[in-house]
């Protein structure tokens, strides 16, 4: 056809062309797979009746592929007592629902960037594979799990003991349908809850210092974890992403986070060794809060007091700060608010996290940047937009496979799940 066109019209624009290849392609990949697929079953192991089970020796199927729809021939067996079938070859070769494992990582992947319908319209566009939205969503939930599963296997490719590694940890809303949310409480008016935490923890690594001595995160370093689970089973999850790491090479860790109890008990439990820091942006957020209280909102002397005391809270002088709120509250005497003395309690409980200048001298990161921009990037570009509502297992899912996805981890967990990459082996050998 191309050549008839070239000789009827001259060379043209080479996309009509790159497009007619590719659908002649994909139809004879369809036709390979049905006849390499003819005689998959004959070495089959267990492709034979059991007891009280039926053979249906040419039972087909279609099969969605990354080629397109196939049919298969194969043996289904058939137990009329318990009412249960089976098609051993199905199980062999991986499918679910009727999808082979190859389209199921594609859609997947379209799925863990953007929505099922969008994810749909970009498979058609790049690849010629036409899905539904809706069928997509259903094989997320189907794969989730078993990603879930192979984020927790493997080690870092790193071979040298890491100079520094970073725990940091921190919570984010995710909108959810109504009958996830029945009896629990929220940040509502009424009391009521709109969204459920889920909770996220990023590790990366840092083996120097700029010109300047600022800290550098390692390049392409962080790795995520993330789920919906009680803040001591999530403990253990981000635990066992940080010893996949190398935890327990590192010559120093650091645990960054923000004032939430649950996050400290999770640190106090799971990296009792780590040095503390809280979070500058949150002490700086209190202690601008506390100037207000002590001194009237925006008053001339509450600003003073935000920069005086900012300056010394920089410079490991917390304790200053802590005495002389504690002095300007008992000349307040009675006309103080009751809440101020909560406010200056929270600087005498992190008061051993808040050395600032000794961290910034030894080189470390003070701020809980990169766990808060993961809550953004992996969590909120897709789980938070106008219009989403989740149940807890197909957030959960897509967190999978998002964690997955940002940790620079997803052709290794999908590789190791499809034993992918045995072909290309034998063939490189």
């Amino acid at each position: 056809m191309v050549r008839e066109d070239f000789a009827r019209q001259g060379v043209g624009n080479l996309e009509a062309i790159e497009l007619g290849l590719r659908q002649a392609l994909l139809q004879d990949g369809r036709y390979l797979l049905e006849q390499l697929l003819v005689q998959a079953g004959v070495s089959l192991a267990d492709n034979t009746s059991r007891p009280g089970e039926k053979c249906h020796p040419e039972r087909t199927k279609p099969v969605q592929t990354i080629f397109g729809e196939i049919e298969l021939h194969r043996r289904y067996f058939y137990h009329a007592t318990s009412h249960t079938g089976r098609a051993p070859l199905d199980e062999a070769l991986g499918l679910i629902n009727g999808f082979s494992p190859g389209l199921v990582r594609l859609s997947a992947r379209a799925a863990a960037r953007e929505g099922y319908e969008a994810a749909s319209q970009d498979l058609l566009a790049l690849a010629g594979i036409k899905i539904e939205g809706r069928q997509i969503q259903r094989l997320v939930n189907f794969a989730g799990p078993d990603i879930a599963a192979q984020l927790t296997l493997g080690q870092s490719t790193d071979t040298e003991p890491v100079p520094v590694m970073y725990i940091e940890v921190d919570g984010t809303g995710v909108p959810m349908v109504a009958d996830e949310l029945a009896g629990r409480k929220g940040k509502q008016p009424d009391g009521t809850a709109k969204t459920r935490e889920v909770k996220l923890g990023s590790i990366f690594t840092q083996t120097g210092c700029d010109e300047a001595g600022r800290p550098e995160r390692d390049y392409a370093s962080t790795t995520y974890a993330g789920g919906f689970e009680p803040a001591v089973a999530f403990g253990l999850r981000v635990r066992d992403e940080a010893r996949r790491r190398g935890l327990g090479c590192a010559r120093k860790v650091v645990f960054i986070g923000d004032g939430a109890a649950w996050i400290w008990e999770l640190r106090r439990l799971n990296f009792p060794q780590a040095i503390e820091i809280l979070d500058l942006y949150h002490a700086l957020e209190h202690l601008h809060q506390l100037c207000d209280g002590l001194y009237g909102p925006q008053s001339p002397w509450a600003c003073k007091m935000k920069a005086t005391w900012t300056e010394m809270l920089k410079n490991d002088r917390v304790a200053e700060v802590i005495a002389s709120a504690r002095r300007r509250l008992k000349d307040l005497g009675s006309d103080a608010d009751q809440s101020l003395d909560t406010q200056i309690a929270y600087f005498e409980h992190h008061q051993h996290r808040m050395l600032y200048q000794s961290y910034r001298q030894a080189g470390l990161f003070y701020g809980s940047g990169v766990v808060e921009a993961g809550c953004r990037a992996v969590i909120g570009q897709r789980l938070k937009n106008s219009g989403m509502f989740w149940t807890e297992a197909g957030a959960r899912s897509v967190v999978d496979l998002r964690c997955a996805l940002k940790s620079n981890r997803w052709d290794e967990c999908w590789d190791r799940l499809n034993d992918s990459k045995r072909l290309s082996i034998r063939a490189a050998a």
